[in-house]
């Protein structure tokens, strides 16, 4: 599938990940007062607060780019949160750009690295957004805990567990394990999981059992009200009626 990002931005993509992974996740603060800047002078590059100064450097060479960036930016935001939306740590915490918490900026299960990410992207062309989130979330459930190891003269990360065979270039891997995200904890980055809301019947990371931590949930109810009885027209149109039932929700104690 082609990518939803146009041309420029595909090569930019290139050129960020060249400033490393804990510089490149500061674009996504574009996304908060991005779209009121008018980009057509360099100097707009300094008044975010959040770049660095590579990114200001890369921001006035390239001005005709800055539009798609803060687009970039926020569909990034908007993915991320539906792609994790079934798990205890579900991206929320990218609210608070360009102020990260730990969560993001830290080498924990939560914020597992890779070098084989810009592989991914410069390797087979840049995918669909959605697509590429997908990739990560699978990568970021098998991502592997490494320590740092002399081999020889140098220091290298290896698998934590000996066991375990040598980590490949695409995998994710992490220094730290997360906390369980089960209780909110700003130093840890955690928002806990209060409130959040859960399914009944699943046996999966959405499950009331594994999202509650166990606490239990509470059960409420809630109108919706949706299209029904559609019928086609010739031609050529749609014509349904409103109809309104009522839904029982669960959220996490």
């Amino acid at each position: 599938m082609g990518s939803s990002f146009p041309a420029p931005l595909r090569l930019t993509l290139a050129l960020l990940w060249q400033l490393g992974l804990s510089a490149a996740i500061q674009w996504l603060g574009l996304m908060v007062n991005g779209s009121r800047v008018a980009w057509n002078e360099t100097q707009h590059c300094k008044i975010l607060d959040g770049l660095v100064p590579d990114q200001v450097q890369l921001c006035r060479r390239n001005l005709e780019l800055m539009h798609s960036i803060v687009r970039a930016a926020k569909e990034t935001k908007g993915v991320c949160q539906k792609t994790f939306s079934d798990m205890r740590w579900n991206c929320s915490s990218i609210e608070y750009a360009p102020s990260f918490s730990p969560d993001l900026m830290k080498g924990k299960g939560s914020s597992a690295r890779s070098s084989g990410i810009s592989i991914l992207c410069l390797g087979t062309g840049l995918q669909d957004l959605s697509e590429i989130a997908t990739d990560l979330k699978s990568k970021y459930l098998a991502a592997i805990k490494v320590t740092h190891r002399h081999m020889g003269t140098r220091k290298q990360l290896v698998p934590k567990e000996l066991d375990i065979r040598p980590v490949r270039e695409a995998e994710l891997v992490y220094l730290v394990s997360s906390p369980d995200y089960c209780t909110k904890d700003s130093k840890l980055g955690s928002l806990g999981t209060q409130d959040r809301q859960c399914n009944k019947t699943s046996v999966g990371s959405d499950s009331c059992n594994l999202m509650c931590c166990g606490r239990g949930y509470n059960a409420y109810t809630e109108s919706v009200v949706e299209r029904c009885q559609c019928k086609y027209h010739w031609c050529c149109y749609v014509i349904c009626k409103k109809c309104q039932r009522t839904v029982e929700r669960y959220v996490c104690k």
